[in-house]
């Protein structure tokens, strides 16, 4: 492939990444990776609510990474509640499985934005044999990759088999027991899944370009090597 194909095509692998790392970033600060809605079960129970009754009972809650929102209802109204996961939630979510999202989330912007770094150097500079190569941009993205998988094979655990929203839901609620009555996941989350398929995307561009995966050394190469180690 000509070298200016190869420069464009890691300008656009390098800006692709770049904005993986900023759409990363974003989606950490956002208090919208869950969305759904609680049911208030003791009060629907003392009141035999059915059927269009049922949503005086039915709240709402939303949360992110680090904080959120839930809006409880008992059949008197809706009532707001501000919430943080540090440290008012520490001892009731999985803690660990919590902490290492957020890390894993930190090591997908830092590779992140070493590939786009990478990248471009490979595009506009003179890349070396190694790391600043094409096995370098191949393990960048390979490690981004594999971040955003974590990512969201830990959080949708999480949610889905430590039931999260109800933790939340019910905590310090000594008298009303919630049940989530729907959840889903929101933009937030989604975008870790398609910086995930951009840092494959860029794996399959650096293949485009030429570069090889696993590398091979020629005999060619090796004999030239050999004969010049001889020289000196």
């Amino acid at each position: 492939m000509p070298a200016q194909q190869k420069k464009l095509i890691f300008c656009i692998a390098g800006v692709l990444s770049f904005a993986c790392a900023l759409g990363t970033a974003a989606a950490i600060g956002s208090q919208v990776w869950v969305r759904g809605t609680i049911l208030c079960t003791t009060g629907a129970l003392l009141v035999n609510a059915s059927g269009p009754e049922l949503h005086k009972f039915i709240g709402d809650i939303q949360y992110g990474l680090f904080s959120g929102q839930r809006v409880r209802q008992c059949g008197l109204g809706g009532r707001p509640l501000q919430f943080s996961f540090f440290p008012d939630l520490l001892r009731t979510i999985p803690a660990s499985i919590h902490v290492s999202v957020i890390l894993f989330c930190a090591v997908l912007i830092v590779f992140a934005l070493v590939g786009a770094g990478f990248f471009m150097f490979n595009a506009f500079g003179s890349p070396y044999e190694t790391l600043h190569g094409p096995v370098g941009l191949y393990l960048w993205s390979f490690i981004a990759c594999s971040c955003g998988c974590l990512i969201m094979i830990l959080f949708s655990s999480e949610v889905k088999i430590h039931h999260l929203s109800e933790k939340i839901a019910n905590f310090k609620e000594g008298t009303f027991t919630f049940k989530t009555h729907t959840e889903q996941f929101a933009n937030s989350f989604w975008t870790i899944l398609v910086c995930s398929l951009v840092h494959f995307l860029n794996a399959l561009l650096i293949r485009f370009a030429g570069f090889e995966f696993p590398f091979t050394k020629s005999k060619d190469s090796g004999t030239i090597t050999g004969a010049v180690d001889l020289m000196y």
